[in-house]
């Protein structure tokens, strides 16, 4: 019987024993190039042997900066051999933010992929006690700095001269606990300064196990990785999770280019943010608005028919009779080209990191790529609640992993509806943080999420919103506004939208148009334009997308509905500081930036 995995540590060797040619794969010139498993665990141990020549010890912590790669998977798993906790930092941040990072930490080495990373770090050195190293994955390390620098290659070679001690790496393995220190991961930061949340072995592995028992993956998988590996839904679901089951990872170069990548890895499963499956979404929408009309008429034919015999999908059923044979038919003419465009291999998709709306969901599923959406936090590693297949409904987020755990509920609601959860995932507690780490785990052990949430009759939950991102009117009335943004992005004229009101007496929207769509339109109705910003100003534009409001209005209590909008030219992202690295939006940044459109819609109101 084969021993219980509850290391990283063994789930590397567990998995390296799988012997796939394709273990890890990256773009070398514009061509994937593969690394297998037997390639995999050299570098790994090779890497490990050259930290500790070099003095790095079980303890110390190592930071990694840099865009989703194999040396970034490599340098994890040695850190995990060696017992050594890794700090991610975001390769997005700016300079003063890795550096927070990296001094609250007290990381003594730092790994950069590129000059442009190494030189965020070489700028704020001085103010970084504890740093002793920089390793630079990619290109030429600079002069003259004074600074201890090195390069990947370098400690490659380092650990090649050491090749007859490799099987000491495997040894250090198997020191390893459950308890030990795995990894420091920093959360995003929106209110304050960010904090380390500490995930040891034993967090990762039992979220690992429990959510590969969930979805039914083998050794036979490929997965296309493109969510930053520093993001904990990434590391435990597209990185650890795929190790574990033997799956092929084969790294996008970037999220702009996903929707090519596909085509060339022809994934069969992929981990997503629900960002990303609006995009497609949108994207298919608007390339069938631009079609004949023959074309539109036979996509909302087969939508019907799709629509039809959604619910017996997520049941994991057929559809039965003439409604079976409706999606059928409706498959070989319409959602195969559809899903050609994926690849045409996947046959699950992942989703996480906040809620996802549930008619996209119901779209994927109908044009039949099956997504199960998860529910969690960094602070659980981060899987707290799973779709199981066969169970999906639209706007929930599933049963929890486990009923109870050492004799207590897993997951349960408090009196003001929070949900809370202790088990075997949730983080030791933030880093040197511990007024932090007691405002977040109460005496009883459980982790306060800060989202609002309740469970159905069959124990499903449902999350309603953030605990503090609430919208309380001035009327006292209570607002969660991401089920409403939901709505709003379902529609095709809509991209973004994020809810105002606040201590105001009703509720406005900031939001991003469609523009593909728009700009169609607009051509239909001849309004000229030279900018989006120019477009935007168009009474029969805002009118326009005014109407589409109105569509999610009627769905909606009085005191819920949106009364004003502000349409903005461009799209919020990470990039304009709008929204975190897993793209989920800065409410109170966002409100910084759009103040002065905030407020003329609440003072015209007044007039």
């Amino acid at each position: 019987m084969a021993q219980p995995i509850e290391t990283i540590a063994q789930l590397f060797y567990a998995a390296t024993g799988k012997n796939l040619p394709d273990a890890l794969a990256a773009k070398q010139d514009g061509i994937y190039e593969p690394l297998s498993h037997a390639e995999v665990a050299a570098r790994v141990e090779r890497l490990a042997l050259a930290m500790a020549a070099r003095g790095l010890q079980a303890g110390d912590r190592m930071a990694i900066m840099s865009e989703n790669r194999p040396e970034w998977a490599i340098a994890d798993f040695a850190c995990a051999i060696q017992g050594i906790p890794d700090v991610t930092i975001y390769a997005t941040l700016n300079g003063p933010q890795a550096a927070f990072i990296l001094r609250d930490s007290q990381s003594r080495w730092v790994l950069c992929s590129t000059r442009e990373q190494l030189d965020k770090v070489l700028a704020h050195w001085d103010s970084l006690p504890d740093l002793e190293a920089a390793v630079l994955m990619d290109g030429d390390l600079p002069t003259g700095t004074g600074r201890t620098l090195a390069l990947w290659s370098e400690l490659q070679r380092e650990g090649e001269a050491m090749e007859a001690r490799r099987p000491e790496v495997r040894a250090w393995g198997e020191q390893r606990k459950a308890s030990d220190i795995l990894t420091l991961i920093y959360t995003s930061g929106t209110t304050g300064d960010p904090k380390g949340a500490v995930l040891t072995h034993g967090n990762l592995v039992s979220n690992v196990v429990s959510a590969a028992e969930v979805v039914d993956l083998t050794s036979n998988e490929r997965a296309l990785s493109f969510l930053p590996l520093t993001h904990i839904f990434e590391r435990m679901a597209g990185h650890f999770l795929m190790f574990h089951v033997g799956a092929a990872i084969y790294y996008a170069e970037s999220v702009n280019t996903v929707a090519a990548d596909l085509l060339v890895v022809r994934p069969t499963v992929l981990a997503s943010v629900p960002r990303i499956y609006e995009k497609i979404f949108a994207k298919i929408y608007d390339t069938v608005s631009a079609g004949s009309f023959l074309k539109r008429l036979i996509f909302h034919w087969a939508m019907l028919a799709g629509r039809q015999a959604a619910p017996y999908l997520m049941k994991g059923e057929a559809p039965p009779s003439w409604k079976g044979l409706w999606y059928r038919t409706a498959q070989a003419i319409v959602f195969e080209k559809i899903r050609q465009r994926t690849g045409g291999r996947l046959k699950v998709a992942i989703s996480g990191g906040a809620p996802l709306g549930g008619k996209i969901m119901e779209f994927f599923w109908i044009i039949g790529l099956p997504i199960l959406e998860g529910y969690g936090l960094t602070e659980t590693s981060p899987v707290i609640t799973v779709n199981r297949p066969g169970e999906v409904v639209p706007g929930c987020v599933g049963r929890p992993l486990y009923t109870e755990w050492n004799g207590r509920p897993f997951v349960k609601i408090a009196e003001d509806g929070e949900i809370l959860c202790q088990g075997p995932n949730v983080m030791v507690g933030y880093w040197n943080n511990e007024k932090a780490t007691q405002e977040a785990i109460d005496a009883e052990g459980y982790l306060h999420t800060g989202d609002i949430g309740h469970f159905d009759d069959q124990g499903r939950l449902y999350i309603t919103d953030r605990k503090k991102e609430l919208i309380v009117t001035s009327g006292g009335k209570k607002v969660a506004p991401q089920p409403i943004e939901n709505l709003l992005k379902g529609d095709k004229y809509i991209s973004q939208a994020v809810l105002i009101g606040d201590q105001r007496n009703f509720i406005s929207a900031l939001i991003v148009p469609n523009f593909d769509s728009l700009v169609r339109w607009a051509g239909y109705k001849k309004i000229g334009f030279k900018t989006h910003a120019e477009l935007i100003q168009h009474p029969q534009v805002i009118a326009k997308v005014g109407s589409r409001v109105e569509r999610v209005n009627e769905h909606l209590s009085n005191y819920e509905r949106v009364k004003k909008i502000v349409l903005l030219d461009q799209e919020m992202t990470l990039e304009g500081g709008q929204l975190t690295p897993s793209l989920k939006v800065k409410r109170r940044v966002v409100n910084q930036m759009y103040a002065s459109q905030i407020e003329a819609m609440y003072t015209e109101s007044k007039g």
